[in-house]
């Protein structure tokens, strides 16, 4: 049963049926706990709203057509940076630019603003309304993009600065309520409940999910369009989230920062006006969400799954390759990609840490150091095609040749062993895995592959019925693939 159906049962139930003579009698005490009820949420938006604030941006873009809202609207799970234009009312203005507006959060008396970065991304100007109707300029102090958390700052003090309360003991089924500018109308106030915790995987990989802090509050509190920024309260009042993200328009499905990830970035935001993120460079799923490498590997259930190594970080220095299995950092164990993001993100930069492999059966250890992030993970870059070469075609589909130094000094890699894709057959396995001439296969089933017979020997021993993994170079990135016939 909902929230709203719930408190609907509850007054049908206090409020009985009565005849014309029990008319003038008092109102029942089963009334109370209703009362009690009412009166908590009226004196929660009371509480909370004067901490909330209405930002208005102006942009130098023009605003979304109408056609591209209704399709965003129609699509979910989309990155924050994608539902931009989605999040804001616009309108045109005479020198073509554009308008919008989202919601804020006062966290320092002295003009600290807590809200997304999405909400005051491309500004060139920026203003703040409190409720009282009272107006400030604003500056951007800082952006963290992979949180979506950013602080603006205004010239005022004696601000009613809000509660930050302890989202980890937030609990699923507690009472929500948020409060902010839906489509313009501002201090709104709806309420519901928290429907789950620890959501990730909203934002794919390819729009900058890897390095993207996920650690998404769901709840069916209404947000809407201008909420963006606002807070997700609980009942006594404490800022548990920071409402950013939505799925599709009336769906009852929204998602909030969390508020001890908005705090421990915004403070460093506030102080130095930039969050220091260390990077390891990697590209990663929970295993528990690779079913066909589970089963392909075995002796292992959980950990994360190095998917991607970028040649930019890191890693790309370490002994790490794709399909390695990271079971613990420094000895704490890890099973999704955001505990290793959790930890890596308290590490220091420069200092190596340790991560625990499972790989071939076993258990070793890599060390590390962490970079600091200065840029989205780069996507795969599109490969150079090779030269259709003679070559038994395999059961996977593709044809391969040596990997020459000319051909590596072709294809801008300084790799110098493994073999080249030289064909793809199309509807193929490999076609359906998205592997293209030009990337090069480095491992089969992760042995090391250096020749064409190299490579032809270990497919042969392979089950496609159980899976092929590939361990290839994409362009700049080291990534794997399962090739398994259906």
């Amino acid at each position: 049963m909902t929230l709203r159906l719930w408190l609907w049962a509850l007054m049908a139930a206090a409020v009985p049926a009565v005849s014309l003579t029990d008319a003038a009698e008092p109102a029942r005490a089963d009334l109370d706990s209703l009362r009690q009820l009412n009166r908590a949420f009226v004196e929660l938006a009371r509480k909370v709203s004067p901490s909330v604030v209405v930002i208005n941006v102006v942009q130098n873009e023009s605003p979304a057509g109408l056609q591209d809202m209704e399709d965003e609207e129609q699509t979910d799970n989309m990155p924050p940076g994608f539902w931009k234009e989605f999040h804001k009312q616009f309108k045109r203005l005479p020198v073509e630019k554009t308008i919008g507006q989202g919601s804020g959060i006062v966290v320092r008396e002295n003009g600290y603003i807590l809200t997304n970065g999405h909400v005051i991304e491309d500004a060139e100007s920026i203003s703040v309304q409190m409720q009282d109707g009272k107006t400030y300029k604003a500056t951007v102090r800082g952006i963290d993009p992979q949180s979506d958390v950013a602080i603006i700052k205004i010239d005022a003090k004696g601000l009613p600065a809000a509660v930050l309360g302890d989202s980890d003991h937030t609990q699923v089924g507690e009472l929500a309520v948020a409060i902010g500018a839906p489509f313009g109308f501002d201090y709104s106030v709806t309420f519901g409940h928290i429907s789950a915790k620890g959501r990730s995987n909203l934002i794919d990989s390819f729009d900058g999910g890897n390095s993207a802090d996920q650690d998404f509050i769901q709840t069916d509190t209404l947000i809407n369009p201008g909420n963006s920024g606002g807070p997700l309260v609980n009942i006594e009042g404490e800022v548990i989230g920071i409402n950013t993200l939505i799925q599709g328009l009336h769906s009852g499905i929204g998602f909030a920062v969390p508020s001890n990830l908005a705090k421990e970035i915004s403070e460093q935001l506030i102080e130095s006006g930039r969050f220091i993120r260390p990077y390891l460079g990697i590209g990663m799923n929970a295993v528990r969400d690779e079913v066909e490498l589970r089963e392909l590997i075995g002796g292992i259930q959980d950990g994360v799954v190095v998917r991607k190594i970028y040649t930019n970080g890191p890693a790309a220095k370490s002994n790490l390759k794709p399909s390695d299995i990271i079971i613990a950092v420094d000895g704490q164990p890890v099973a999704t990609p955001q505990q290793l993001r959790t930890i890596i993100r308290g590490k220091k930069i420069g200092v190596p840490v340790t991560l625990d492999v499972f790989r071939q059966g076993k258990t070793i250890p890599i060390q590390v150091s962490p970079i600091e992030w200065q840029q989205p993970a780069p996507v795969l870059t599109k490969s150079k095609s090779v030269p259709e070469t003679k070559g038994k075609p395999v059961d996977l589909g593709i044809t391969v040749k040596p990997l020459t130094p000319a051909l590596a000094g072709q294809l801008g890699t300084g790799l110098t062993e493994g073999v080249v894709v030289a064909t793809v057959d199309r509807n193929s396995l490999a076609a359906r895995n998205r592997i293209r001439p030009g990337d090069i296969v480095t491992s089969v089933n992760q042995q090391p592959v250096g020749t064409r017979k190299q490579f032809q020997a270990a497919i042969d021993k392979a089950d496609v019925k159980k899976g092929v993994l590939l361990n290839l170079i994409s362009g700049n990135t080291a990534r794997f693939e399962i090739l398994k016939a259906e």
